[in-house]
């Protein structure tokens, strides 16, 4: 079944399950190699899984979409690293909310209505609970660095939304990756390289970790973007932490506490509640993206 007769909004979710459950599955092997080799190994087998599948026709191109996949590469470059470098400094379920005030951010500049604000003050509610269960003394550095991901997170919004109806598919996205790779690999590699050769089989690791993490749910979330608005998908991005909780019981084992138990509901009535208020395209309202 192509993607385009799948429901935005499943698409939007399916690429938070893929991302949360390959971060679980990967969470072990990052200190191996450190939070910018980490990034790089992650965004170079991600480029490179979607240049080979997608293949790319660029020739076409103006200068105009060019600067938006350039935009857009800037963005994946910038959320990857920084996040796994805020992650390295403070707990990351601290790292994961703060990081997820940049899709709320495009969701609050999209309101419209006032039930819109009621579920973005639902989300920010659960976020603000899952943030709770971290404790201890934060690092400054840790939340600047959180928050920086989150702004790259807000532009990796705007730019997909921006250039989803300006190039073919997922060439868009294929080519950004490319770029993100360019502009991450060289602070990564030499530490992602000792880990490499030390344990050889950290190759096949972060393969799937690409695959679950990058390729697979970057490529869900640019076709959504097509025909969602970008608040809605801003919303949705809420469940990430609420995920990452439900990944960390039956990947790690880790028990949920009854604060997180609270916020997971929060967050998925508040993503409920903004599909089915949401207005569709077919009946009469054309989609909202981020100007």
């Amino acid at each position: 079944m192509s993607t385009t007769r799948i429901p935005a909004p499943l698409l939007a979710v399916a690429a938070i399950v893929s991302v949360q459950f390959g971060n679980a599955f990967a969470g072990s092997f990052f200190a191996q190699v450190g939070p910018l080799g980490a990034a790089a190994m992650r965004l170079a087998f991600g480029a490179l899984i979607l240049a080979v599948v997608v293949r790319p026709r660029v020739r076409s191109w103006d200068a105009r979409t060019w600067a938006g996949v350039v935009g857009l590469g800037v963005a994946l470059g910038g959320m990857n690293s920084l996040i796994y470098l805020a992650i390295h400094e403070i707990p990351l379920g601290v790292a994961v909310t703060v990081e997820l005030f940049g899709p709320l951010a495009v969701a609050v500049a999209g309101i419209r209505r006032w039930v819109d604000a009621v579920w973005v003050l639902l989300a920010l509610g659960g976020v603000a609970l899952l943030g709770l269960e971290a404790g201890g003394t934060l690092s400054l550095l840790g939340l600047v660095l959180a928050a920086g991901a989150a702004a790259f997170w807000a532009l990796y919004i705007v730019m997909s939304s921006r250039l989803g109806s300006r190039v073919r598919g997922v060439d868009g996205l294929a080519a950004a990756m490319v770029i993100a790779a360019v502009l991450v690999v060289p602070f990564g590699v030499v530490q992602a390289s000792d880990a490499v050769v030390a344990d050889p089989w950290l190759l096949a690791v972060f393969v799937l970790v690409a695959l679950l993490t990058s390729a697979i749910p970057y490529a869900l979330e640019f076709v959504a973007l097509k025909t969602m608005p970008a608040r809605v998908f801003g919303v949705l991005s809420s469940l990430g932490p609420a995920m990452a909780a439900l990944a960390g019981l039956l990947v790690l084992h880790q028990l949920l506490a009854p604060v997180q138990l609270a916020a997971i509901v929060l967050v998925t009535a508040a993503s409920i509640g903004v599909v089915a208020t949401s207005r569709r395209p077919g009946a009469g309202a054309a989609p909202e993206l981020v100007e």
